[in-house]
């Protein structure tokens, strides 16, 4: 064993590994217990915080899944980072009397961008 521990090696080694067992590919088995994360996507929020952890966390779960045989996915699923965008845009129609129902989708698209 060696004295000082080579993540380089150890990974290389692991990762080539499960890349020709499949582990990185989902496989539709009708058979296969199924095992889905919805992901939100990431977005630029300033310092690391604990909820980007949790990103890891949910790749270890995935990949531990597909490692056991279920048919595991992890899947991109809603923005909620604009829920935010909403409820400040709508505070400041509030403060001019307004309300999003007054406008048309396209007049509204046009005052947030």
């Amino acid at each position: 064993m060696d004295k000082v521990y080579n993540h380089k090696d150890v990974e290389e080694r692991i990762y080539k590994d499960w890349e020709e067992k499949g582990y990185f590919k989902p496989e539709i088995n009708p058979q296969g217990k199924p095992y889905s994360i919805i992901l939100p996507p990431t977005n630029a929020n300033g310092a690391l915080h604990f909820g980007h952890a949790m990103y890891v966390v949910e790749d270890i779960l995935i990949r531990f899944h597909r490692m056991k045989g279920f048919s595991a996915l992890w899947l991109p699923g809603t923005d909620h980072a604009g829920i935010e965008t909403q409820f400040v845009f709508e505070k400041k129609l509030r403060e001019q009397g307004k309300s999003r129902l007054d406008f048309k989708r396209e007049e509204l698209y046009e005052m947030i961008k």
